[in-house]
């Protein structure tokens, strides 16, 4: 099928080249021509696992990139609309490029064509880009506007598009979801993952993508209220972390008796300094307005913002307490991006707790493997020196601070930490860490919801005191 995918930022470029992977004919429009030719040229722009074997697959053969959306639609079959939609000052998402795309889409349409929101929208999106075609001049009979949201992580992008929990199809009319079916037909079938080529990914046994058909409205909020509901459970596991803390618990033993609930699961009880990136804070301001908009005061998003807000506070009360003063500290950090697996600063935890620091007078060393450069142009490379790798970020260092849970950092040699750093001192917004490794190697730790490390002496810890008792014991208890 001939698809059209407008924005290549991480959702349109993703999309995009795994349409091509899964063997259609795609036309990604930009209108940065700066953005078209280096992809032209082989470029990836985004730091994103796969991405780059796959543009090189299929760049000038299945893919092609282009400025001139008037072509691109009149190529295609379906047109994904994968612009931006940033966060206005109310909270709203700001859908300018969604109106400014389906106008130009209504003045190039010459033949019946499929119009798709992949971008994060509130509801009711697909009915005002249906209006905004109509009132562009566009013929009713030859579009229908359809919801297929996108579920990506950065880091995991690529496999998460091909290798899917679901792909949500929110479409009112039998032919615009029988359109969008036989493109995810190769996942569905299971005959994408047959192939010899494919992206590996998480599935170990046949795998066929579950489609799930709605209504466009529904389609839309299945996506705001899932990024709401994974966003409350990192807000809730961080809340938790702080009573851990003040009772002596330990949040680690937490998260394994709650994950092992069936009904709740382990994913996303990873204490920390909260969630960021382009998604979550976006989207849960979005949904919050959609639903005060229309009547329904959600109370429970409130909460989840302020929960997660107060983690970064809670945060530099660590770095306090294991300073005791910060300004003229000299501080490591590693960890920039939002996330492991990416290079996305967007909404980062790590650079607002930066900015935070310097306010208090500290002077920052930063390492990343990937967002060095993206951080660079938020923080300004005059307040922030970056270093070339973590050791040498933490020579000569007051403290070491673990912000994004890059695997490269637990795997650091613990001696080397503890001889480059100016105090043996580690606050770790990670969890990367085991406490017992941190005091044997004679390291002060401080990290989230367990108790704090003092060089090799641990802070004592509370054991049970109960066993279960079983076989003849329990017959004579």
């Amino acid at each position: 099928m001939n698809i059209a995918v407008v924005g290549s930022g991480y959702v349109g470029l993703v999309a995009g080249a795994c349409f091509a992977e899964l063997g259609h004919d795609v036309i990604l429009v930009d209108n940065d021509p700066q953005k078209i030719a280096m992809l032209k040229k082989g470029e990836c722009p985004i730091h994103e696992k796969f991405l780059p074997e796959l543009l090189h697959r299929h760049r000038g053969k299945r893919l092609d990139f282009t400025d001139d959306l008037l072509v691109a639609v009149r190529r295609s079959q379906a047109i994904f609309i994968a612009v931006g939609t940033p966060p206005k000052e109310d909270g709203d998402a700001d859908l300018s490029y969604v109106e400014s795309v389906a106008s130009e889409i209504a003045g190039a349409i010459d033949s019946y064509k499929i119009i798709v929101e992949k971008s994060t929208v509130p509801v009711y999106t697909s009915s005002w880009i249906t209006k905004i075609m109509l009132l562009n001049g566009a013929p009713a009979e030859l579009f229908n506007v359809a919801s297929n949201p996108e579920f990506l992580r950065e880091g995991s992008a690529v496999t998460d598009f091909l290798y899917p929990d679901r792909i949500v199809i929110g479409a009112d009319t039998d032919s615009c979801a029988k359109i969008l079916e036989q493109i995810y037909k190769p996942m569905a079938n299971g005959s994408y993952y047959a192939r010899p080529d494919a992206i590996p990914g998480p599935a170990t046994a046949p795998f066929k993508a579950r489609i799930i058909c709605t209504s466009a409205q529904s389609a839309e909020l299945i996506k705001h209220a899932s990024n709401a509901f994974l966003a409350m459970k990192i807000s809730f596991i961080n809340a938790v972390a702080c009573v851990c803390e003040a009772v002596g618990a330990h949040v680690g033993q937490v998260c394994e008796g709650i994950g092992s609930d069936s009904r709740i699961g382990p994913r996303f009880l990873h204490p920390g300094i909260g969630y960021g990136g382009s998604c979550f804070p976006k989207d849960l301001l979005a949904f919050r307005t959609a639903a005060r908009e229309n009547g329904y005061q959600f109370g429970l998003l409130d909460e989840i913002v302020r929960v997660n807000e107060e983690q970064r506070i809670h945060f530099l009360r660590k770095v306090r307490k294991a300073l005791w003063t910060l300004k003229g500290k000299k501080l490591a950090v590693l960890g920039l991006a939002f996330k492991n697996g990416t290079d996305d600063v967007r909404e980062s935890p790590a650079i607002a707790i930066i900015k935070a620091l310097m306010k208090e007078g500290c002077s920052i060393i930063a390492y990343d493997p990937a967002a060095m450069e993206r951080a660079a142009e938020q923080l300004g490379p005059q307040n922030v020196t970056f270093a070339a790798g973590p050791y040498q970020a933490m020579e000569g260092a007051d403290a070491c601070l673990i912000l994004t849970e890059w695997e490269d950092f637990s795997a650091l040699d613990l001696k080397r930490i503890k001889k480059a750093l100016r105090y043996p001192i580690v606050v770790d917004g990670r969890n990367l860490f085991k406490p017992a490794d941190m005091a044997a190697a004679g390291l002060n730790y401080y990290s989230i919801g367990r108790p704090d490390v003092i060089g090799e002496r641990p802070t004592p810890q509370p054991k049970p005191e109960w066993r279960e008792i079983i076989g003849p014991e329990a017959q004579a208890a």
